[in-house]
């Protein structure tokens, strides 16, 4: 079985694979003052409830945008598992040419998403990963990952609001039926939404039309992230939803890289 982790801002995604078949994810929270035997406590009852065999993990792959928390980690994997994890950064294959100044600034979440993409579809692309931040990356056919943008996320901005505007209360992220809202609640969530919406589709539309001047043919556009399915109904440019699209990157890199 192959552990892959992908630890984001807000939360850490694992992932249990056996052969290419995702058998189990789980999602913890993201804290850095977490001990290595307090993550391995979690990590070895979330095993445990899953009926699953730790001695049965033959190699982990990590990816990480949380610097600070990866002692922990690793010391973690190296006494629990007694594996010498792999770490998404500088001189990992990916089979991706990237295209930024500094490749090195490229957050090994993007990387991993681009892989998977375009392993998974083999054609021109926008990935959109909405998380903590939401990420907009292009990549074309040929596999060269060309840059992109980076939002705050929708979660983000909502907080924001609340926290600025004195008399505004925290509101559930929904899709409301209506822009033109009769109370405050309503009114925050249809701001919140359709204003999120319109700036990805809007993103896109942009996107696209450089990529074509760059002589890639029209992108297809794959969401990730927790948000991907609630912003994805009302989008009029996402093509598709691929919930395991970073756990899978990093499965196909650990391929790349096993040897």
């Amino acid at each position: 079985m192959l552990l892959v982790m992908d630890v984001g801002n807000t939360n850490i995604v694992l992932g249990i694979y056996k052969n290419k078949e995702l058998i189990a994810d789980w999602r913890l929270s993201t804290d850095s003052n977490r001990t290595a035997d307090e993550y391995g406590v979690q990590v070895i009852q979330l095993f445990l409830n899953a009926k699953l065999d730790i001695s049965d993990v033959e190699g982990v792959i990590i990816s990480s945008v949380v610097p600070n928390i990866m002692y922990s980690l690793e010391h973690m994997i190296r006494k629990y598992f007694e594996i010498d994890p792999i770490m998404v950064g500088p001189g990992v294959k990916t089979g991706i040419n990237i295209k930024y100044d500094n490749p090195k600034e490229v957050g090994a979440d993007r990387i991993v998403n681009a892989v998977a993409a375009h392993e998974i579809y083999k054609h021109s692309l926008i990935v959109i990963d909405l998380g903590t931040a939401t990420t907009f990356c292009s990549i074309t056919k040929e596999g060269n990952y060309l840059g992109g943008c980076i939002c705050p996320g929708i979660k983000i901005a909502s907080d924001a609001l609340v926290q600025r505007a004195a008399k505004l209360p925290r509101v559930e992220i929904i899709k409301p039926l209506s822009v033109i809202c009769k109370n405050t609640v309503t009114s925050m969530q249809a701001g919140i939404f359709f204003g999120y919406v319109g700036q990805i589709d809007y993103i896109i539309t942009k996107m696209k039309e450089e990529m074509i001047e760059l002589g890639q043919s029209e992108p297809y556009v794959v969401a990730t992230g927790g948000l991907s399915k609630l912003i994805s109904s009302e989008s009029k440019h996402i093509n598709k939803i691929e919930p395991f699209l970073t756990l899978e990157g990093l499965r196909i890199i650990y391929e790349k890289n096993k040897a």
